[in-house]
């Protein structure tokens, strides 16, 4: 039913049949938009999936593509319909990383590396709102609280009765260590992982200090992989004013071959627990 319809991800499948349909074509993305009177860059942000697509796109690139096959013209004018409605993030207003929200919504696995923080799905309420408040400190308080509810809401997916989204977190020790809130918050936050650590889902390892330096210094990233053989991965980085996503198989690739070496350097999963558990032993009153 349309109303259970990711936009977002519906957006990236119309983008990638476009291409699709350019390249048979011959046709570069700046040939088509010669032809439109539009801008190069349109015709890559409609191909990328980062911008909304009109069924008057959508029927003026089937006419420069010459697709004959009314069939096809159809089915992409129902996607480009579909990629216009609102998901659930929308009704909490402006989010800087609604995109990203799409993809982990629709993805069927996630696996992160977070050198600094707990990862968002496994915060606790308490801590997501002492983070969002230091990371941010003129935010206003209704926008913390916005955050903080799309970050619960986002949590559901881990929780989903059928089909929860299958989760790979490696946590550098430095996100155990980094006291975030009180020194309560921080107890129960690790004693939450813990409890997370346990779902058959869920998987969370340490890669501890003694390690040194390893393929993750570059910073946090996570990958996303969807069920529909049509979408491919997706590396997110966040950013701090914008956010980059990258989608060709040798990125996504050199990723998931530094999320193994970077598995393999931490603690396995019954030494993590042990060592989340000091962790939080610290933080005991």
């Amino acid at each position: 039913m349309a109303s259970h319809v990711n936009p977002t991800v519906r957006r990236r499948r119309l983008g990638q049949e476009l291409r699709r349909l350019r390249e048979l074509k011959g046709m570069t993305a700046e040939e088509v938009a010669e032809r439109l009177l539009v801008s190069q860059s349109k015709i890559s942000r409609l191909e990328n999936g980062r911008r909304s697509i009109s069924q008057r796109d959508v029927r003026d690139l089937c006419g420069v593509y010459e697709v004959e096959d009314q069939r096809i013209v159809d089915s992409l004018m129902e996607m480009a319909r579909d990629s216009r409605q609102q998901g659930w993030w929308h009704a909490f207003g402006d989010i800087p990383y609604s995109v990203y929200i799409g993809l982990e919504t629709d993805a069927e696995s996630l696996r992160v590396y977070e050198p600094q923080l707990v990862t968002g799905l496994l915060q606790t309420r308490a801590y997501a709102e002492a983070l969002v408040q230091g990371a941010l400190p003129e935010t206003s308080t209704e926008d913390i609280e916005k955050r903080v509810q799309v970050r619960m809401r986002r949590q559901e997916r881990i929780s989903a009765e059928h089909n929860p989204l299958r989760l790979w977190v490696v946590l550098d020790e430095a996100a155990l260590l980094r006291r975030v809130g009180t020194d309560r918050v921080m107890h129960e936050q690790l004693e939450y992982l813990i409890e997370m650590s346990q779902l058959p889902h869920v998987t969370v390892q340490v890669l501890p200090f003694e390690v040194g330096a390893h393929p993750g210094l570059n910073g946090q990233y996570a990958i996303l992989e969807f069920a529909d053989a049509a979408d491919s991965s997706v590396v997110y980085l966040e950013g701090v004013t914008s956010d980059l996503y990258l989608e060709k198989a040798h990125d996504v690739q050199r990723y998931a071959v530094m999320y193994e070496h970077l598995r393999a350097q931490s603690l396995n999963v019954e030494q993590s627990r042990q060592f989340i558990w000091n962790a939080a032993k610290r933080y005991a009153s």
